[in-house]
């Protein structure tokens, strides 16, 4: 049985939900594909937010030869022989899914047809292009980000799914609750499809069908198999497995680790999972975490499978255990908020390079102290622009190593760093 989310896909642009930032009126990739110029690219996005369907809007749009692989289950051999069937046609795009599970090998085996403009590449994919993608190639591709869905693109996409399923089961659906629809879903059309459809299947009989979110998550529960056909629940899993090393839980952690390693989880997508967690839900409070997270990562291509799972508990249970802070997390939030709301500020003179005659006649480094040459090598100057001088954006946590840092930042600079 063909699923609803595959039913409910849609093959043009007008009917595309979300997204707006890359197809919308005058977006970048609706004016390349407007004008019939697109480029090889890679769409980075969350499961469930269209890259796939994008694909095919844009294959048809094209009028284009359009081949698929699938990175899981598509090797060099595959690679090359779409690529011979490429020559001989005009400008065929080759769409890949989960690019990222290519291996450095089967990527090299790329780039020479995407340089040469054999055909137009398009990769999807969950994880960071930067680290899975090899350089050559990612340099060759434009990057679109895809945004999780907002409610209001799951309004609109659940209203669609109840009107399908209306029609082609001759029933009444009635949508008293949607909050644990949205909840299950995460954002994820496929996700919202499937939790609707299971919950009217599970009412097959009925004339009409009453959801409530009691109801929803109850019967989600006892099909969590069959609502998770696609997957999924690889990214509930690492989210539970983050969870309890932010929570301090080395035990939870542990298992969740188990769980992803005897499902053949990448032991690079748990290392560098941990890796960003070192920096977001610990930093300052103990940096040596961070240096064992990536130590981690370092480590684990050294000695491979299965060893290498055992250097992942140390890790995970070192992690778990560990005080926690989410200062320099919040700090950079701050920052980059003031940074947009504040604009390019001009940079003090006393702290701009002066490598000219011109540039010191002018002002550039003048009155600036040399902490090196003041007694505690510190002396007290403004580093910030003028207009937001003052302004706090890294408060120490609550926790022993950070309080040493407030200290020590209000003995320099007394009042300023007075919270």
């Amino acid at each position: 049985m063909t699923p609803l989310a595959e039913k409910l896909r849609p093959a043009t642009l007008e009917d595309y939900i979300g997204q707006e930032h890359l197809v919308g009126k005058n977006a970048i990739l609706r004016k390349a594909l407007d004008s019939g110029n697109v480029p090889s690219m890679i769409l980075w996005g969350p499961p469930g937010t269209g890259k796939t369907t994008l694909a095919y809007i844009i294959s048809k749009q094209l009028k284009r030869p359009f081949h698929t692989l699938s990175a899981v289950s598509s090797g060099v051999k595959d690679v090359r022989e779409v690529i011979s069937r490429a020559r001989i046609e005009l400008n065929p795009l080759l769409f890949i899914d989960e690019i990222h599970r290519f291996s450095k090998s089967q990527q090299d085996s790329l780039l020479g047809a995407v340089e040469k403009g054999i055909f137009t590449l398009i990769g999807a994919t969950t994880e960071n292009p930067s680290f899975e993608v090899i350089s050559p190639l990612l340099s060759r591709c434009q990057v679109y980000i895809l945004k999780p869905l907002e409610k209001k693109h799951l309004d609109i996409l659940l209203n669609k799914a109840k009107t399908h399923l209306e029609e082609n089961k001759k029933i009444r659906i009635n949508i008293k609750e949607k909050e644990a629809l949205y909840r299950i879903s995460g954002g994820d059309a496929r996700k919202l499809f499937n939790a609707l459809e299971l919950v009217v299947h599970a009412g097959e009989g009925k004339k009409t069908i009453t959801v409530t979110n009691k109801k929803a998550l109850d019967i989600i529960q006892q099909n969590l198999a069959i609502y998770d056909k696609k997957g999924e629940m690889h990214y509930d899993v690492i989210s539970a497995f983050i969870k309890s090393m932010r929570g301090s839980d080395p035990n939870a952690a542990v298992y969740w680790l188990a769980r992803m390693v005897e499902a053949g989880e990448d032991p690079k997508f748990i290392a560098r999972r941990m890796v960003i967690l070192a920096a977001e839900d610990i930093g300052n409070a103990n940096p040596n975490a961070l240096l064992l997270a990536n130590a981690c990562f370092d480590a684990i291509s050294k000695v491979g499978w299965p060893e290498g799972r055992i250097i992942l508990s140390q890790t995970a249970t070192y992690l778990a255990s560990s005080p926690k802070s989410n200062a320099a997390y919040e700090a950079i939030n701050k920052a980059q908020a003031l940074v947009k709301q504040s604009g390019d500020l001009p940079v003090p003179l006393a702290i701009r390079n002066a490598p000219t005659k011109l540039m010191k006649d002018i002002g550039y480094g003048n009155n600036y102290k040399y902490a090196h040459s003041y007694e505690g090598n510190f002396a007290e100057m403004e580093f910030l622009p003028n207009e937001i001088k003052g302004t706090a954006l890294y408060k120490p946590g609550k926790n022993a190593r950070e309080e040493e840092i407030r200290k020590r930042l209000r003995q320099l600079w007394k009042d300023k760093y007075n919270y």
